[in-house]
């Protein structure tokens, strides 16, 4: 019996001591599994925090960072500087066909004329010759026509052959023709009334004086302009365009027209198919209604001229103030309850002021839209703080 109990009481020790052995490498092993767990979260805690700035809705206001959504929709467009001038259509220039003296101008810079109104007036001894030889031909038709109302009544009455007769009209036939020619001479000139060695110049459109070289009693050559003249009740936007710009420009595309105190709405109509060779530019014309007279040929403008294929009506679009670069990639700072999280986007073509995310916003974050580099700035202390 003894020998039972001794042997009860080795088995009950080695028992004991295989529990308790085992104990210890279990706790070991939890210990190891929860440093592991904690180390985990904390590089997990670390990521989430990776490109956060924390602020408080008073530092927010206080830094001057502004708040706004992104514009979802509309086409994107580019700025650039244009010029107001007149239509190529309706703009005309009055040039002298004759050398001369200039003895009459009647109107002013911004009159208005009526087409066929005298404008000017030449004094020339050739305006004297040309008119001279429209009288002179003048005579010789109402004598051919004479001649052979007379040789009709000699035929009819059987005095004057038939030969006679056919001359006669040949040459009231000639006759008309050289009057013809002589008066066409004239309305080549833009010649209108006046002495005989005077010549007046008629407008050959309607519209207002935009432009008048010459003076009065000034002697002018052949071909001199006297007169600019422009219908300004619709005007054209002269562009230049660069050579990348101007394949995502098509006729009748938008172009939106800003001065001082005022806005209009163009259309594109004309897109060069070659460069200017001194400017290496496109040259392109917009055309703008001005029947209510508020733009003026020759002022500067500024034209937002919509782009084709920007991304179409569900391009999103932030202000380019908005948009920072944090570690080589372009990143815009998206509010989040603690502050900001810089979120990286890609980036598409730029439209004016703004610019077209491809991917990394959904257009309905509330996002930085300026003071953002004020953003990126903090964004960088709190990265060096968490590198010490």
């Amino acid at each position: 019996m003894k020998s039972f109990y001794l042997a009860g009481a080795a088995s009950l020790a080695l028992l004991l001591t295989a529990c308790g052995g085992g104990s210890d490498a279990g706790n070991e092993a939890a210990a190891n599994e929860s440093a592991a767990g904690a180390e985990k979260a904390g590089n997990e805690a670390a990521h989430a925090e990776e490109g956060a700035v924390t602020l408080t809705a008073e530092q927010i206001a206080a830094a001057g960072v502004q708040v706004g959504r992104p514009i979802v929709g509309g086409a994107g467009t580019i700025e650039l500087p244009a010029i107001i001038e007149g239509d190529p259509q309706g703009t005309q220039v009055v040039s002298a066909a004759i050398a001369g003296r200039v003895v009459a101008l009647t109107r002013n810079l911004g009159q208005s004329v009526g087409r066929g109104q005298t404008i000017a007036v030449i004094e020339s001894r050739e305006a004297a010759q040309i008119k001279g030889e429209v009288e002179a031909a003048r005579a010789r038709l109402q004598l051919a026509n004479s001649n052979l109302a007379r040789e009709q009544r000699l035929f009819s009455q059987r005095v004057s052959p038939e030969q006679d007769l056919i001359a006669a009209r040949t040459a009231a036939t000639e006759a008309r023709i050289a009057l013809t020619q002589a008066q066409s001479t004239v309305s080549a000139a833009g010649m209108g009334g006046g002495g005989l060695n005077r010549l007046g110049i008629a407008a050959p459109i309607s519209g207002q004086i935009i432009a008048r070289p010459v003076t009065l009693g000034q002697t002018v050559a052949a071909d001199a302009e006297l007169y600019r003249i422009a219908n300004l009740g619709q005007v054209s936007i002269a562009l230049n365009l660069k050579p990348e710009d101007a394949g995502r420009i098509r006729p009748g595309n938008v172009v939106t027209v800003k001065a001082a105190g005022r806005q209009a709405t163009a259309r594109v109509t004309f897109v060069s198919p070659a460069l200017d060779p001194q400017t290496r530019l496109v040259p392109s014309i917009a055309t703008l209604d001005n029947r209510g007279g508020q733009w003026r040929v020759g002022e500067p403008v500024t034209a937002a001229v919509e782009l084709s294929g920007s991304g179409g009506s569900g391009a999103i679009r932030v202000p380019t103030t908005a948009v920072q670069t944090n570690e080589g990639k372009s990143v815009v700072f998206v509010r989040t309850p603690k502050g900001f999280q810089a979120t990286p986007v890609e980036l598409g073509d730029a439209s004016g002021d703004t610019v077209i995310i491809r991917s990394g916003l959904k257009g309905t974050e509330q996002i930085a839209t300026t003071g953002s580099f004020t953003l990126k700035a903090e964004l960088g202390k709190g990265e060096a703080e968490h590198e010490d």
